[in-house]
């Protein structure tokens, strides 16, 4: 990849969307403890504080789409993405805030421990 490429903040609606269409795969960029609190399901752990472009799973050409709390550190995991070369430009506007604000449905505390490959 070559310059930055637009970072694009997606609906939480159309997210869902291709989460379940299966066109994209979910990446939370929260901590452990916030991920294990509540999580969209389906998503990915990958915390911001050990975040590597380059650890994030081979996704057969389905894109990424990061998520946080509120938009604010999977934008700044974007920025590394870019910084690294990795062709990332998503993320979930809003975060799980936003997630959650539209009705859509979390996975809450005693649920899987953390995934870390699609």
């Amino acid at each position: 990849m070559h310059g930055v490429v637009e970072i694009q903040a997606l609906p939480p609606d159309e997210v869902r969307r291709a989460l379940s269409a299966g066109t994209s795969v979910l990446i939370d960029v929260r901590e452990p403890n916030e991920y294990s609190a509540e999580r969209i399901d389906g998503a990915l752990l990958f915390p911001l504080s050990t975040f590597d472009p380059a650890a994030l799973p081979d996704t057969a050409g389905r894109p990424i789409i990061l998520h946080c709390g509120s938009g604010k550190r999977s934008a700044a995991a974007l920025e590394r993405c870019q910084r690294a070369g990795f062709a990332v430009t998503r993320h979930l506007g809003g975060g799980i805030a936003a997630w959650k604000a539209s009705g859509l449905p979390v996975v809450r505390a005693g649920g899987d421990p953390p995934k870390r490959s699609v």
